[in-house]
């Protein structure tokens, strides 16, 4: 409600399991029609959108947070926004060194340290529940 009426929303959903379940609900909606479900691994996905974006939701396999950064930065208009979930992973990334063997908190830590020394953007992170990065690119 209130966007423009060429706006759409395009969502990635990595477990073809839920495909029906989604889109039973997504049927339901009067925007259905403006409501793109990608199936699949966002890394493959992202490159074949042809769209700009005024903003960017980024909650998915937390490894990966700096490879799907590099993949819409460019198709995110300036002044648009990416926000990027669970930033503070329940704390863990404030500890120095994570256990050896937690890969998804070096991994958002390794994320938070990269989007720290990004010029091309402003950003904050909120601490709210489990971490919002909000990005806003210049």
């Amino acid at each position: 409600e209130g966007a423009d009426n060429d706006a759409e929303i395009h969502t990635i959903e990595v477990n073809d399991e839920l495909e029906d379940f989604i889109l039973k609900h997504l049927h339901k909606s009067k925007l259905k029609d403006k409501i793109h479900l990608h199936i699949g691994d966002a890394m493959e996905i992202i490159p074949q959108i042809d769209r700009t974006f005024d903003l960017v939701f980024i909650d998915a396999n937390k490894r990966h947070y700096i490879e799907y950064y590099n993949l819409i930065f460019d198709k995110v208009r300036p002044g648009g926004l990416i926000i990027a979930d669970n930033t503070l992973w329940d704390g863990k990334v404030l500890i120095d060194k994570p256990e050896s063997n937690d890969y998804q908190t070096m991994a958002i830590k390794a994320f938070n340290d990269f989007i720290a020394t990004d010029n091309r953007i402003e950003k904050v992170i909120l601490p709210l529940r489990d971490g919002l990065t909000l990005i806003m690119k210049k």
